[in-house]
C-alpha cells in the first residue's frame, strides 16, 4: 500500500525534529518561570531563549514578544475593543473583532484607506495571496506567511502582528503577539504578571521552548532557498491540473500568493466531495480554512473576492511543504484528474 500524501500544510504542520528535541528537554525543568529560585531561574532562562529565537526568526529584534494560546488569543489581545476595520478574507479570529469594511478585488488583495484604523493579513491561508502592506498599519496576521516569506517585522511599518507555532513545525496551543515596544496594549487575562504584564497566566515552557525551536529551524530553511523548491513544485502541480482540468479556476493566479499554496475551484463539484475523494484515495487536502472547513461551508474569502457562492462551494485547498516530493504532487495531479473527467462525465 502505498503512504498517505499529506498537502494540507496551512492547517498544520508536522512538528520539526527541532522542536520536539527541545519539548523533550524542557519537560525535564520543573521550575515555574516566575519563582526566584535556581529551578525557576532555569525555566525563566528557557522562555527567554525562546522569546530571542522567535523574535530573531521575525526580525523584531528590538520588539516585544508576547507568548500567548495561539495566534486566536493574540488577535483578540491585538484587537479586541479598538474598532478596527479589516477586510471579509481575514481569517474567522480576526473578523470576529472588526468592521469587514474593507474592499477586495478579484485577485484577493486589499485597499487600506487608513492603516493607523487597519488590520490586514500578511498572506491568506486559503488562496495563499500575499497582500501588500501599507505604511503605519495598526494590526496584522503574520500567521501563514512567518516561515514562508521573506520579511521583518521591524520594516513592515506596523505596530502589532500575531503568529502561531503549529504553522511552521512547532507544537499547537501557542503563539505569540510581536508589537513594537512601547505600544500600549490592556491585558485581556488578568491575575499573575507574566508576559510583562501583557498575559497573566503560568508560561506553557514546553510549547514556547519548541517554538522557539521550530522558529530558528524556519528561518534557516528560508535562508537557504528551502521554499524556493516548494514553489517549483507547486507549480508543476499548478500546471498539471490547469493542463488537464480545463473547467477549473485557478484561483489568485495572477497575485503574488505563498510558495506553497494552490486553490482550485471547480464549478458544481462540491469541495467537501472532492476532499472525501482525496482523502480515500491517500492525500490530505482541506476546503478553505482548518478552522472552518470542519462546517463545510462556501469560502467566504471566495465570495468576499467575488465569486459566486455555488463555485466558492467548490474550492480546495492544496498547501505544500519542505517535505513534499515531485512525485507526491504528481501522485496527487493524477488522483485527483481521473475523479474531476468522473465528474465533468457526469455533469455532461
Amino acid at each position: 500500500m502505498r503512504a498517505r500524501v499529506y498537502l494540507d500544510y496551512n492547517a498544520t504542520t508536522p512538528l520539526r525534529p527541532e522542536a520536539r528535541a527541545a519539548m523533550i528537554a524542557a519537560m525535564d525543568i520543573h521550575g515555574n518561570p516566575s519563582s526566584v529560585h535556581a529551578e525557576g531561574r532555569a525555566a525563566r532562562a528557557l522562555v527567554e531563549r525562546a522569546r530571542a529565537q522567535v523574535a530573531a526568526a521575525l526580525g523584531a529584534e528590538g520588539a516585544e514578544i508576547v507568548f500567548t494560546s495561539g495566534a486566536t488569543e493574540a488577535a483578540a489581545l491585538a484587537l479586541a475593543g479598538r474598532g478596527l476595520t479589516g477586510a471579509a478574507i481575514e481569517h474567522d479570529a480576526v473578523r470576529a473583532w472588526v468592521d469587514q469594511s474593507l474592499a477586495v478585488d478579484a485577485q484577493g488583495r486589499v485597499t487600506v484607506p487608513d492603516p493607523a484604523r487597519a488590520t490586514l493579513q500578511l498572506a491568506n491561508s486559503e488562496t495563499g495571496v500575499v497582500q501588500e502592506f501599507p505604511e503605519g498599519l495598526a494590526v496584522s496576521d503574520l500567521t501563514q506567511g512567518f516561515g514562508k516569506l521573506p520579511f521583518a517585522f521591524n520594516w513592515l511599518g506596523v505596530e502589532m502582528g500575531f503568529v502561531s507555532a503549529h504553522k511552521l513545525g512547532g507544537p499547537k496551543g501557542v503563539g505569540a503577539l510581536v508589537m513594537r515596544r512601547g505600544t500600549d496594549l490592556a491585558a485581556q487575562l488578568r491575575g499573575g504578571g507574566q508576559e510583562m504584564g501583557r498575559r497573566a497566566g503560568t508560561e506553557n515552557l514546553t510549547g514556547i521552548a519548541g517554538f522557539g525551536a521550530a522558529a530558528e529551524a524556519a528561518a534557516k530553511d528560508l535562508a537557504e532557498g528551502v521554499w524556493n523548491s516548494v514553489s517549483e513544485i507547486r507549480n508543476i502541480l499548478e500546471e498539471a491540473l490547469d493542463a488537464g482540468a480545463k473547467k477549473t479556476i485557478l484561483v489568485g493566479k495572477g497575485a503574488a500568493r505563498l510558495p506553497n499554496t494552490l486553490c482550485l475551484a471547480t464549478p458544481g463539484w462540491k469541495a467537501e466531495t472532492q476532499v472525501m475523494q482525496m482523502d480515500l484515495a491517500g492525500f490530505a487536502i482541506s476546503a478553505g480554512s482548518a478552522c472552518s472547513s470542519g462546517k463545510m461551508r462556501a469560502s467566504g474569502v471566495l465570495e468576499a473576492m467575488g465569486y459566486a457562492p455555488q463555485l466558492a462551494a467548490s474550492a480546495i485547498r492544496v498547501s505544500l511543504g519542505p517535505e513534499t516530493r515531485e512525485e507526491d504532487v504528481l501522485r496527487f495531479a493524477e488522483a485527483w484528474l481521473k475523479e474531476y473527467r468522473r465528474f465533468e462525465s457526469r455533469a455532461a
